[in-house]
């Protein structure tokens, strides 16, 4: 270890983390590229070349060109997958619309059992539910 001072120790795990680190924001924005619907086939092959053959400038112009948006698609792509999760889980525990419909329409047929609401008064509550 005499050969190795500790400053060239600390310079290679400087350029370590910074290797990792280039190849997390390279794999990031082809991430993006793919995942963004608004770009067409061609734009995204273009920018994917772009990115590949010239590694330094395409990932600097593609966050000076494109970063601002990188946030809003992956918050967006957050909550898309938020939604969907949301709806398996009301789906799973049973919590969906055609359980609360068939609720509805059981109290407003007790309702009219009970006299609380008139023959025609049910009809159109139940049409509504139903439309």
């Amino acid at each position: 270890m005499d050969d190795y001072p500790l400053l060239n120790a600390f310079l290679t795990m400087l350029w370590l983390f910074l290797w990792i680190l280039w190849f997390f924001l390279l794999f990031r924005i082809i991430t993006d590229v793919l995942r963004d619907d608004s770009l067409s086939g061609w734009a995204k092959t273009g920018w994917m070349v772009f990115v590949i053959l010239l590694p330094f400038l395409g990932v600097f112009v593609y966050v000076i060109a494109r970063g601002t948006g990188m946030g809003k698609r992956d918050v967006a792509h957050a909550k898309q997958q938020n939604e969907a999760f949301q709806a398996y889980v009301r789906e799973a525990a049973g919590t969906n619309q055609g359980n609360s419909r068939v609720e509805e329409l059981s109290k407003l047929a007790q309702l009219k059992s009970n006299g609380d609401i008139s023959a025609e008064e049910f009809e159109r509550a139940k049409q509504k539910l139903l439309a």
